[in-house]
């Protein structure tokens, strides 16, 4: 299993705004920071405000700041909203797999994808930015943001 750059960046970022302190750093700031392009932070920021994980306030002392409900989702939860539905192998695509009528590899995939999701239920926010991760992460300055 592996997870998109999109999952990837929107975890990231909610880390970061896990441990943040004082000011609440902008978009731009969380794509320096992070060494991503800010049109790809833009994207992940707009799906995690949908998804009521962040607030992003306008303006003269605005930026990004993680909600209740952000710190204490759980990452299966999060990473399964994120991926989306679908199976690991695509059966059904372009080219429709001759097996996949009679084929016991597609349940065993989902079955193993679902056991992925369920380790990472039990973790938050919180466990994720735990030391040393946390400390590692208040240490990130922006630095000039890509794209």
């Amino acid at each position: 299993m592996r997870l998109t750059r999109f999952t990837d960046l929107a975890l990231r970022v909610l880390m970061r705004l896990a441990v943040e302190e004082g000011e609440l750093p902008t978009t731009r700031e969380v794509a320096g920071a992070m060494e991503v392009p800010y049109t790809h932070t833009a994207k992940v920021v707009a799906k995690l405000q949908h998804m009521g994980l962040i607030e992003a306030r306008r303006g003269r002392g605005g930026g990004l700041a993680l909600t209740a409900a952000g710190r204490a989702a759980s990452v299966g939860g999060l990473v399964r909203e994120l991926e989306g539905p679908g199976d690991v192998v695509e059966c059904e695509g372009a080219t429709p797999c001759p097996l996949r009528a009679a084929c016991r590899l597609r349940g065993a995939l989902r079955e193993a994808q679902e056991a992925f999701f369920a380790s990472l239920d039990p973790l938050t926010l919180t466990d994720l930015v735990k030391a040393p991760t946390g400390p590692l992460l208040v240490t990130l300055s922006p630095s000039p943001p890509t794209g």
